[in-house]
């Protein structure tokens, strides 16, 4: 069963040789972006929570917009349950540096597998405490691009499309940065692969923005 682990809230870390539990929504949805040795990734679904994109938080840098969540009651968002590793939680709080690790419950949480009571369970909010930066947010293809290949390798082409159902939005500006991606995980994509991509962004109406000078998101 999964257990909340309110040791989160003050930054604890499970020990040495222990396992833990994250979801992932966005990027940590594509295995190509980790850069930790997980034990394992499924399929898995967040209840009581909407995904959405939120401005970047103001910092030097260009403005690209970020996926979240947050606590909505009736909301669900797909996603997938990471089992990593406790000694590389460090590393994935580095990564998500503006981001709170939040414990989850059992309630909040649809998986096909059951976890030990000491397997503490996360997902990363981001920090609503940070004032957004003073440009307009724009949505990074290259970062859009590492996400759709994430669902669509673990919820297939119908959970790719319900990704953008899920996903309020989606009425930020995307620059096209495919050719040269500002994001530093950025994925390689088949001819298909971008081909779908840019089909479904077109029959949601994404707005887009040409290239132009940017910086590397951290």
């Amino acid at each position: 069963m999964l257990k909340e682990n309110p040791a989160a809230a003050s930054g604890e870390r499970p020990g040495a040789g222990a396992l833990v539990a994250y979801f992932g929504y966005g990027s940590l949805v594509n295995r190509a972006t980790l850069r930790t040795d997980i034990v394992d990734m499924v399929p898995a679904r967040l209840v009581g929570w909407r995904r959405c994109w939120r401005p970047r938080p103001d910092m030097p840098g260009f403005p690209a917009a970020l996926l979240t969540v947050r606590r909505e009651p009736g909301a669900c968002c797909d996603g997938v349950l990471i089992l990593d590793r406790a000694e590389n939680l460090a590393s994935v709080d580095a990564r998500e540096a503006r981001y709170r690790r939040i414990p989850l419950s059992d309630a909040e949480l649809e998986f096909p597998r059951a976890l030990g009571a000491d397997v503490a369970t996360y997902v990363y909010e981001a920090d609503p405490d940070l004032p957004p930066h003073r440009e307009p947010p724009l949505i990074l293809q290259s970062y859009l691009d590492a996400v759709m290949q994430g669902f669509l390798h673990m919820h297939g082409e119908e959970g790719l499309r319900r990704f953008f159902v899920e996903t309020e939005g989606f009425e930020t500006p995307m620059l096209i940065d495919r050719a040269t991606p500002a994001y530093p995980r950025a994925v390689a994509l088949s001819a298909a692969e971008a081909a779908l991509f840019d089909r479904i962004c077109e029959e949601h109406g994404c707005s887009q923005i040409p290239p132009g000078p940017s910086s590397i998101l951290p």
